[in-house]
């Protein structure tokens, strides 16, 4: 059959190309990913939000109440030392280890983004934080954002007992971390996918202890903080579909592809991984958690799953707190710019860091 008149007249796809490769798959203004497999995160997206994905360099001279190191391993290793004084010299501090969000795709946690929030909680509370660099998908899909959580509290259980120190760059650093946490009180942290991650490698170490006895000694995961986690079911929930997205850090169709690049090959949003309330994950009656603290974000488009998880956590008789962020929306806390500026997002990140603070110290 011969094609139609006006066929030669229809407006024809244009093929995108980074550096003479196809772009086969993109999500808008953050990556693109290439026909060879190789994937583009330069920053495409609107240029004001640029500064807060600036690295900041780290620093062993004091600035605002801290010291700021990178111990590179397997794996990198990002800390944050409050200064001794008053009540705390001399004492070792509790750990917390933070996983960074980015919907397992993207992020880093040098970013201005998370250093702010996380030197700032680092003298409020005052903790010991380690930031962990994890795995980035497509190139290394789930579950090999849980593994490396896993490698962090391993590699830090290594340096408290003083296995490391010739391996390392900075085995300064690591004296000053081994000198400073106490690493009996480990609190994991995640931001949005990062919260999946505090559940998912809380369950896995709560799960070989249970095993195979108490072989973390003298580590041990008193409590965890998922905040905005990354928690979705495959049909879209209430806030999915009525609340709309304030920024261009968080998107349904961010949501949804970085999810389809991170998740294994074939699986929905109802795989555990994304959906630890549901009929595909292990009941929650069974799986080992310590104390959990959630926060909520009010108007977060993941506002219900969120909820959901709470509830069903206390429905299997686990111990959890919600902090509900009234008026605010997906990580708000990380924007730098409004938590210095908006009188609101500041009393509400302030908020947050007093409830992670009166957290840790009753765990």
């Amino acid at each position: 059959m011969a094609p139609p008149a006006n066929a030669q007249e229809q407006p024809q796809p244009q093929v995108q190309l980074v550096g003479g490769r196809k772009v086969v798959d993109e999500v808008s203004g953050w990556l693109r990913v290439l026909d060879d497999g190789s994937v583009d995160r330069t920053w495409t997206g609107p240029p004001e939000a640029l500064p807060l994905m600036e690295p900041v360099a780290p620093y062993a001279v004091p600035r605002d109440g801290h010291t700021l190191h990178d111990l590179p391993g397997e794996p990198n290793l990002r800390v944050y030392l409050p200064e001794a004084k008053g009540e705390t010299a001399g004492a070792r501090l509790p750990v917390i280890l933070q996983l960074h969000g980015g919907g397992f795709c993207i992020s880093h946690p040098s970013w201005l983004m998370y250093h702010h929030f996380y030197a700032r909680l680092a003298c409020a509370v005052p903790a010991v934080v380690v930031a962990v660099e994890l795995p980035l998908a497509p190139e290394r899909r789930l579950p090999a954002h849980i593994d490396t959580g896993v490698a962090a509290l391993r590699r830090l259980r290594s340096i408290a007992l003083s296995a490391e120190d010739g391996a390392l760059d900075d085995p300064a650093a690591a004296a000053l971390l081994r000198e400073a946490a106490d690493v009996s009180r480990v609190f994991l942290i995640g931001d949005s996918s990062g919260g999946n991650l505090v559940h998912l490698v809380a369950a896995r170490v709560g799960q070989e202890l249970a095993d195979t006895g108490n072989n973390w000694a003298p580590l041990r995961v008193a409590g965890g903080i998922p905040i905005h986690p990354g928690f979705v079911r495959a049909t879209r929930s209430r806030s999915e579909l009525e609340t709309k997205a304030e920024s261009v850090f968080f998107t349904l169709d961010m949501l949804d592809k970085f999810l389809a690049l991170a998740l294994p090959e074939g699986a929905t949003k109802d795989h555990p991984f994304t959906c630890p309330m549901g009929p595909q994950a292990p009941p929650l009656e069974s799986v080992p958690l310590p104390p959990m603290l959630v926060s909520v974000a009010e108007n977060d488009l993941i506002r219900d799953t969120n909820l959901e998880y709470c509830n069903a956590l206390r429905a299997a008789g686990k111990e959890v707190e919600v902090l509900i962020n009234h008026g605010m929306s997906h990580s708000f806390y990380l924007n730098k710019y409004a938590v210095d500026m908006d009188p609101t997002t500041g009393e509400r990140a302030q908020e947050l860091i007093d409830a992670i603070r009166s957290f840790i110290s009753r765990h």
